[in-house]
């Protein structure tokens, strides 16, 4: 196996070790919009916000506004 090859096959498992790891999620609001996000939001207890990542920026919803979290198969 040449180096290249080498480098190739790992590059590749990393990036679907990567991709196994996430969990998209669809986050439905008290008003019934959804948002599909990358990965499970968290809970931050001490804000009662839950927080995701969304093109590159935080966003913060509050515990109070969502009305269900459901992962994406």
């Amino acid at each position: 196996m040449t180096a290249k090859s080498a480098i190739l096959v790992l590059a590749l498992g990393g990036c679907a070790a990567l991709a196994a790891c996430s969990s998209p999620s669809v986050v439905t609001d008290s008003d019934g919009r959804q948002v599909v996000t990358p990965d499970k939001p968290e809970y931050n207890e001490d804000t009662g916000f839950y927080e995701y990542d969304k093109d590159g920026r935080k966003v913060q919803v509050n515990k109070d506004r969502v009305d269900r979290i459901e992962e994406v198969d």
